[in-house]
């Protein structure tokens, strides 16, 4: 659940950060209160460039960081901080995996988010679905040396 609830806020996201803002932002960094500024910290540098409609998302999502547990206030400012790194590009393909995801049944999401975390392990750790790691083939000439 916890991992779905992530993917569900950082996908939100991807309707509040695109890459090219549509006008200049009217509520500065500065004039946000320090509740707002502690919450959209990750946010900081690029706030005011941001469009006024996605400032006005991202405040919105602020009124209940007061009510998070120190532990949900880190996990928000950590998917914050993860999202507004990535290029325009990802927040795309993050969207359309959303998408995609809304659209599988909700008996099957538990199977596919499990394909998906074993699909992500072995590409990027090697991992198999017995839990050992693929040792790359090594040819003969490399062995020689």
């Amino acid at each position: 659940m916890r991992a779905f609830c992530g993917l569900t806020f950082i996908l939100a996201l991807s309707t509040l950060l695109p890459g090219i803002p549509a006008q200049a932002a009217t509520q500065p960094w500065l004039k946000l209160n320090p509740m707002q500024q502690e919450a959209l910290a990750p946010l900081a540098q690029q706030w005011d460039t941001l469009p006024e409609v996605q400032q006005k998302r991202l405040l919105a999502t602020t009124r209940s960081y007061p009510k998070l547990s120190p532990d949900q206030k880190q996990r928000f400012l950590n998917r914050l901080t993860e999202w507004s790194k990535l290029t325009p590009e990802q927040r795309n393909r993050a969207r359309e995996k959303y998408k995609a995801f809304k659209k599988v049944a909700p008996d099957k999401r538990e199977e596919v988010k499990k394909m998906v975390l074993q699909y992500e392990l072995e590409k990027i750790y090697g991992i198999t679905a017995s839990g050992v790691s693929r040792i790359p083939e090594v040819s003969e000439e490399e062995q020689r040396r």
